[in-house]
């Protein structure tokens, strides 16, 4: 939708059944907001459900990632400040089902 020097706003699908890789950035504070679809998010240790018109915002730093485990597409936003272009750095995770998808 948007990138520049300060601030990056992306359109993403999650198909159903899918996770993204845990990870976190060194710099960038992320929003994600929800438009539709169930999104489920494990932040730090901690798994939040994020619905239609609710947000989740994670810090700098903080380990998080983004899951569909539900039967329909979630549609959200990623509002990045600043863009998380050669931020993100990959890190391990407990053990769950959905470790071996991603998108």
């Amino acid at each position: 939708m948007t990138e520049g020097p300060e601030l990056s706003v992306k359109l993403e699908e999650m198909p159903p059944g899918t996770a993204e890789q845990r990870h976190r950035h060194a710099r960038a504070r992320q929003l994600f907001f929800v438009l539709s679809g169930l999104l489920e998010m494990e932040l730090a240790g901690t798994v939040f459900e994020i619905g239609a018109e609710q947000a989740l915002e994670v810090p700098p730093g903080a380990p998080h990632q983004a899951r569909n485990p539900g039967r329909d597409p979630v549609r959200f936003l990623v509002i990045s400040s600043p863009p998380t272009s050669r931020d993100r750095q990959e890190v391990t995770a407990p053990s769950s089902p959905m470790d071996d998808e991603s998108t």
